[in-house]
Formats: structure tokens, sequence, C-alpha cells
């Protein structure tokens, strides 16, 4: 059971986008996915209530509430959506939660500054600083060749961590979000440039490197 943590300090990232767009690109690949939402806003769950019963299943879990019950230890994937503002106990308690995390940024000077705060203090964390958990970064609602793309490129790749792709600000992921869909259940000609952007994730979440 591999469990994949989405995850940032800073709201508004993208987070509940990307675990539910990971969740669903493993059940269309046959495997069993649990999608535990650790946010009150439940917006992991909001998106798995509008998923039609046809497509491939997705077990959800609302972290949040007291009566949630741990994901069962026949999944093959966790994807684990973070709630915002996790500092310090907080944050090094739920990163233990997970083998592999991924940290979505927005390109604006705001975001890069919380992002580069916050990618320090995980790095303290018993859990990566022991290699007990594995980081990657990824640019989130990118507008290619602005002049903010390519600051936020050039901040990305100085962080010592793989970096492994920019998204662009596409309305498929809109369109997604309000049918509990993922872009690669989408129609290929029209999501095409989308999952091209999506390779290098999938591939290193498959990888060696991404696991401790």
């Amino acid at each position: 059971m591999r469990n994949i943590m989405v995850i940032n300090s800073k709201g508004g990232s993208g987070k509940t986008t990307i675990a539910t767009n990971l969740a669903s690109y493993f059940a269309t690949q046959n495997k069993k996915v649990v999608l535990v939402d650790l946010d009150p806003q439940g917006s992991s769950m909001a998106w798995l209530a509008a998923r039609s019963p046809a497509r491939s299943p997705i077990q959800g879990i609302a972290a949040f509430k007291k009566s949630a019950k741990p994901p069962s230890r026949s999944a093959d994937y966790v994807i684990l959506d973070a709630p915002a503002g996790l500092h310090g106990t907080a944050l090094s308690k739920i990163v233990r939660k997970a083998q592999t995390i991924l940290i979505p940024v927005l390109p604006s000077p705001i975001d890069m500054r919380a992002a580069g705060d916050f990618i320090a203090e995980i790095k303290k964390s018993a859990s990566v600083a022991n290699k007990k958990a594995k980081l990657a970064l990824l640019a989130n609602r990118s507008r290619d060749f602005t002049n903010i793309y390519w600051e936020l490129d050039e901040f990305l790749s100085h962080q010592r961590i793989p970096f492994l792709t920019m998204l662009r600000d596409s309305q498929h992921y809109i369109r997604g979000a309000d049918r509990g869909l993922g872009i690669f259940e989408m129609a290929p000609a029209a999501t095409d440039l989308d999952r091209e952007q999506w390779q290098p994730i999938v591939k290193w979440v498959k990888s060696k490197r991404s696991q401790p």
C-alpha cells in the first residue's frame, strides 16, 4: 500500500485538484484507490460525491470526522488531501502518514515566498529528514512563457527537491471538479496537452525514487 500526500501550508494551491486527478488516474489503471480527505472543507469528498458510479471506483474517507475509519490495508494507493495552515507539530504529525509527498505551488510572488518557508520547514520534519518520505514539487495553474512562469520555474528548480512539471491553467480541471472526473477520464483529444504535462508526475510516483 502506497500513501501519497498532496500538501502545502498555503491555501488555494490546488491540492485537491492534484489529489483527485492522481486518484482518478490510478483508478483507471484498475488499482484499488482510497481518497482520504484530511481537510475539514471536504473538497475531495465533494468531488467524489459528484462522481458517477459508472466510473472506476474510488473509496472516499472523510478523515476530518471523528467517526472516520482508516483505509483498508488491501488498497494499492492511498491519496491524502492535506489541509492548509499546517506547521510545527501538526505538520510533523501529518507528514508521518505518507511515503511520497507532492507540493503544488502557484505562480505568484506570495505563493512562492510561502512555499519557500514551507519547503524549509517540511524538510526538517522527522519523516523527511530521516528519509522515510520523499518530496517533489510541481507548478500549478501556470501560463506558458509569462514572466511569472519563468520566475516560478527558476524558484522551483533551485529547491534541491525534484521539480516534476508545470500544469497549465486549464478549464478541463474545472469541468472535472464539477463532474467528479480526472484528466485521464476526459476526452483524449481535448486533454492531450494536460495528460502530457501529467506524465512526469505519474512516472515519478511510480518510480523507486519516490519511495523511501
